[in-house]
């Protein structure tokens, strides 16, 4: 599926809660009685289908697999989408990780399980602000997912005429801590900022960079820096290679010398913030140049005090969508019958 990219088998894992529910009978025992004639116990996954950074298009069975499953299998597939790239997985249904998830469902979920989804579109309402629910699609098969991609890629993805030469995102304080989630920003405006541009990222509640203190010393010592450097990274240390998930991240949050990052963060130090390979800019100076309550989604334009015009494009909340210039996008276009380029050596992972 990854085209030789990947040497490890993917382990399809799910929680014992979930698992247990195949079969007949409703027993609660592993996998009921198959003879049974009573109608197996429902299992229903709700969630939403938008842009996503590992997996393409958020949500269908990776709430099962990657939700439910087990620790091994959740880094693996982070890793697997990390090092095909993010401008060929983001926005696509269609990818090589989501063709192993495809796989495993069909061989097991959907013949072991009564799963049913009920998956939501969300988008905001133009004149309020508000989000609204764009559709809600209901099934038992991969057709349901295809639909709500469909419908989230009209709703949630933003398809730019020009290139921004600066981008600027706010982070909301009570739901971003850490750059392990405030990073979106990063991942969803990748594909439209111009090159040699900058991403300003305000982001008054980041106070550390990862969720937990292993993966926040991990991203403390690598730093965001090249996918190159990364792997090469990995070669080397056992300890990135038991960390996959670390790994798929500081690929991720790397513009790969393209476009510069500066983040303002509300409880970083300048050295922590550039410790790990961002640029660092005052959060309170930037929120008197960048007023958040003033500016609208989309393009703006401030007067510096310098006298100059300073055109830029601004997206409240990043995790409600995707945004690319569209030669950029249509360049990342997945191709299933192409040859991947392989790794070297010292970055494959061996059964």
């Amino acid at each position: 599926a990854t085209g030789g990219m990947v040497d490890r088998e993917w382990p399809a894992q799910l929680n014992r809660l979930v698992w247990e529910k195949r079969g007949g009978g409703g027993n609660g025992r592993a996998g009921g009685d198959p003879t049974s004639s009573s109608p197996r116990p429902l299992v229903l996954s709700v969630g939403q289908v938008v842009p996503h950074e590992v997996m393409g298009m958020a949500n269908f069975n990776k709430n099962l697999f990657v939700g439910t499953g087990g620790v091994e299998a959740i880094n693996l597939s982070h890793f697997i989408g990390a090092v095909h790239g993010m401008e060929r997985m983001m926005g696509r249904a269609e990818n090589p990780l989501r063709s192993i998830l495809n796989y495993a469902s069909e061989r097991y979920l959907q013949k072991e399980l009564d799963l049913w989804y009920l998956l939501t579109v969300m988008g905001t309402e133009e004149k309020t602000g508000e989000l609204a629910m764009r559709g809600l699609y209901i099934g038992n098969d991969i057709e349901c997912y295809a639909r709500a991609c469909e419908l989230s890629l009209k709703v949630n993805f933003t398809l730019l005429e020009e290139a921004p030469r600066r981008v600027v995102v706010h982070l909301d304080e009570d739901e971003f801590h850490s750059t392990w989630l405030g990073n979106k920003a990063i991942y969803r405006t990748r594909m439209a900022i111009a090159d040699g541009g900058e991403l300003v990222i305000l982001a008054p509640g980041v106070r550390q960079f990862g969720e937990d203190p292993k993966i926040d010393e991990l991203i403390r010592e690598y730093g965001y820096t090249t996918t190159a450097r990364i792997l090469e990274a990995m070669g080397r240390s056992k300890e990135l290679q038991e960390n996959l998930s670390a790994v798929a991240h500081l690929i991720h949050g790397s513009s790969e010398g393209r476009f510069k990052i500066t983040y303002c963060p509300g409880h970083l130090t300048k050295e922590e913030t550039e410790g790990v390979g961002f640029q660092y800019a005052d959060l309170s100076s930037a929120l008197q140049l960048y007023k958040v309550n003033d500016l609208k989604d989309g393009w703006n334009e401030i007067t510096l005090e310098t006298g100059e015009k300073d055109r830029f494009y601004f997206i409240r909340n990043p995790a409600l969508g995707l945004w690319a210039v569209k030669s950029r996008f249509e360049e990342g276009n997945y191709d299933s019958n192409e040859e991947s380029t392989v790794l070297p050596s010292s970055s494959k992972q061996d059964a």
